[in-house]
């Protein structure tokens, strides 16, 4: 079965990084498929079924409030687009 361009759903954000200006995070969602996560342009990749999704979102959630407030620059909206 192909999927069409209008099966999936790309999520996308740009990371502050040290080094390198920004970082790439991505992650495309595309029905009844895992969640594939990218974060700097693709090097570090990961599929995850939506249970693990969810599981990791809560532990992120927990350990980044953890650090402190959240930069000004996390507050945007983000639309999912096509491609």
């Amino acid at each position: 079965m192909t999927t069409t361009d209008a099966e999936r759903r790309f999520y996308r954000l740009r990371a502050p990084h040290p080094t390198a200006g920004s970082s790439a995070v991505t992650v495309r969602v595309t029905d009844a498929e895992d969640l594939y996560v990218a974060v700097g342009a693709g090097r570090r990749r990961m599929y995850l079924t939506p249970a693990e999704a969810w599981a990791l979102w809560r532990c992120l959630s927990e350990a980044v409030a953890s650090t402190g407030a959240p930069p000004e620059w996390i507050r945007v909206p983000i639309k999912p687009k096509n491609r």
